[in-house]
């Protein structure tokens, strides 16, 4: 049993540094306070950990077994002690974050704004992408994205499911009649997304698998919020974000189609660089987001 967790500290120095001398002045101690640390640990384990003679010091094989596993301890020690500092720590400096277009236009940056407020030492510099940035190689903070590829250097923490719904303004539907399957959207008008560089398909879920349809027509915009100001002016179907439509449905301005034929689409998440240490402004934004956000996404 450990009784001090200083005998372990001057264990691992006197290991590091090979010598009791020169891990007594680095610990601050004398080198009899130093010596009767590790003698008591030994005690304590009823085991030599270290050789000793007038010319050098080396570690047993059990001293080393024991070392591998004291590393590892001080080392989730100094975590805590970290952790539960910087939960003390105001947050400042600048954070800077990247977030999809008009998702954080509409729902991130009224968070971020309220954040400002209660923390005005942080200064936010905030990027409008609906592009996968490389994070860290940007020297992004942190991230809100939908789906995205997976990166071993990143963090993901899942905020709010997304949908992806089909829908129309009811002025529309009544000119033009409802589609109730897949294949009568070829009589409609439908309004395009373009992104990177081509139309982007409409996504299904039909008879347990997957099906993307392309997108015919006159109108193809490189907005989503252009396309929902066109869809809600009646001039076609569109598939957009339930993040973007779903205030307009629930007020009746648009009404959902197919929904039948939803797919389970990537969900909204956070994102930020591994690190040993996660910074406070960064800490405490994503705890800002998950709280807001705790009894549902406010889309939903």
């Amino acid at each position: 049993m450990l009784d001090h967790l200083g005998d372990v500290r001057a264990f691992v120095r006197v290991a590091d540094d090979q010598s009791f001398t020169l891990a007594a002045e680095r610990l601050g101690l004398s080198r009899s306070a130093v010596g009767k640390c590790v003698a008591r640990l030994e005690d304590n384990m009823a085991t030599r950990l270290i050789h000793r003679t007038t010319r050098s010091v080396s570690l047993t094989e059990e001293g080393q077994l024991f070392y591998e596993h004291a590393i590892r301890i001080l080392s989730e020690v100094d975590d805590a002690e970290f952790a539960l500092a910087q939960r003390h720590q105001a947050p400042r400096g600048r954070l800077r974050i990247d977030v999809p277009i008009a998702l954080g236009r509409l729902h991130i940056l009224p968070v971020l704004q309220r954040f400002l407020n209660r923390w005005p030492e942080v200064e936010a510099e905030v990027s409008f992408s609906d592009e996968y940035r490389d994070i860290v190689g940007d020297g992004i903070d942190v991230a809100v994205r939908i789906g995205g590829p997976t990166d071993s250097r990143l963090v993901r923490r899942v905020l709010a499911s997304h949908r992806l719904i089909t829908c129309a303004a009811p002025e529309y539907l009544k000119r033009r009649g409802t589609p109730r399957t897949i294949d009568e959207l070829t009589r409609h008008d439908r309004i395009g997304f373009k992104h990177a560089g081509g139309p982007v398909p409409w996504h299904y879920r039909v008879g347990g698998g997957d099906r993307d349809v392309g997108v015919q027509g006159n109108l193809r915009l490189g907005n989503t919020e252009a396309i929902r100001d066109a869809c809600l002016a009646g001039t076609g179907l569109a598939q957009l974000g339930a993040f973007l439509v779903g205030r307009d449905i629930r007020e009746g301005r648009l009404v959902p189609l197919l929904e039948e034929f939803e797919r389970d689409e990537p969900p909204v998440c956070v994102v930020y660089p591994t690190r040993k240490h996660v910074s406070p402004k960064v800490r405490l934004f994503i705890e800002a987001i998950r709280a807001e956000w705790a009894a549902g996404a406010p889309w939903a």
